[in-house]
């Protein structure tokens, strides 16, 4: 797989390299070394930032990380506008002979195509920066003895680390106390992979600056996984007095139910495979309402035939950017927002953070608040 990916990343980078070369070869022909030497550097710096932090953790290896998140999209975008102009030249020439006289492709091109992809990276970083509230009324089915609603914030993907930082997770639990919630939500992947990062930062003592009236309950991801230190992770996010769900079932001051899955790539990472869900919910009353946290929304009629009233699940990102957003709701069934399975309601937050590069295009950064109403 990852022979896959760095060959395809290496082609891609390649194309785009080329296009952007021959655009503007007259000017820089004497410099092309150059040229090649700083787009290597550019390339590189994705796997630069990824193996560093083992051997030169700090600025340097934060600045190769970031360049090469940013990389990422910026040759994303390249090759999809390069490609298309391409293909739109090749059908002109077809229809149009002529045309084949013309430079291409030209300086204007190269500088065109260099304006356009600058311009969505910025957008997409000023949006991946500015959380919206998205708002769910909901009814549960279930009469509560003194408990006629519940308050729920659920955020998913934050991704804590070096692009989220603890300016921003300030930020985001503070928002969160402004809307003065009865219990909070945290559906997975809240550390991005590098746990000593979070920790080192102080992240847990922000996060533990959540309020609410019965507390925050949080599941894992698979970055969390990812990471290597899945234990660790927990014992951070219990430091910050959130209770860590890893197949863990709890009833809420005799209210409610909460029930959290690890996620689904424990049993490949670790080689303990996850509990069936229909052994999770077991024995616990079935006339109280069931929230399940899954991180990821897979195979959502296990929600529907085991009881569960409603699942708060995220990972999909909505997609972060496009045209990513358009497959990802090919992918999933529910890629974002709310679905109904029988009885059972599901919520899919797009995330808070961001993964890879730190844009969204298509797509909104968020914390999900929910109202839900027992009848």
């Amino acid at each position: 797989m990852f022979t896959i990916f760095v060959s395809i990343y290496a082609a891609g980078n390649y194309y785009v390299g080329l296009r952007f070369f021959q655009s503007i070869q007259s000017l820089i022909e004497p410099y092309s070394l150059f040229y090649w030497s700083g787009y290597a550097f550019l390339v590189i710096s994705l796997f630069a930032g990824r193996l560093g932090k083992r051997f030169y953790p700090g600025y340097v290896n934060d600045l190769f990380a970031v360049t090469g998140n940013y990389w990422v999209g910026a040759v994303y975008y390249s090759l999809l506008i390069w490609a298309g102009i391409d293909v739109l030249h090749f059908l002109t020439s077809l229809i149009f002979p002529a045309t084949r006289i013309i430079k291409y492709p030209s300086f204007y091109f190269g500088l065109a195509v260099l304006l356009l992809v600058f311009l969505l990276l910025l957008y997409g970083t000023w949006n991946a920066r500015h959380p919206r509230i998205v708002h769910y009324d909901i009814t549960i089915k279930k009469s509560v003895p003194d408990l006629p609603e519940l308050h729920a914030v659920m955020v998913s993907d934050i991704h804590l680390g070096l692009v989220v930082d603890k300016d921003r997770l300030k930020e985001m639990v503070n928002r969160i106390n402004e809307l003065d919630p009865d219990v909070v939500f945290l559906a997975g992947d809240t550390i991005d992979e590098d746990v000593r990062l979070f920790a080192s930062n102080k992240m847990p003592e922000i996060l533990k600056k959540l309020k609410s009236r019965y507390g925050v309950y949080a599941v894992l991801g698979n970055h969390e996984y990812i990471g290597g230190n899945n234990e660790l992770a927990v014992e951070y996010l219990q430091q910050a007095g959130i209770h860590v769900l890893v197949d863990k079932c709890i009833k809420v001051n005799n209210h409610f139910y909460v029930a959290g899955r690890d996620d689904r790539v424990a049993g490949r990472m670790n080689g303990k495979k996850r509990l069936e869900l229909s052994r999770l919910v077991d024995g616990i009353d079935h006339t109280l309402p069931i929230i399940l946290l899954d991180h990821q929304p897979i195979n959502l009629k296990e929600g529907q035939l085991n009881g569960i009233d409603l699942q708060l699940s995220g990972h999909t990102h909505a997609g972060q950017f496009f045209p990513n957003t358009l497959i990802s709701k090919r992918v999933f069934e529910n890629s974002w927002g709310y679905l109904k399975k029988g009885e059972c309601q599901i919520i899919v937050s797009a995330g808070f953070g961001t993964w890879g590069p730190p844009i969204r295009i298509g797509s909104n950064s968020e914390i999900t608040d929910i109202k839900i109403s027992f009848v």
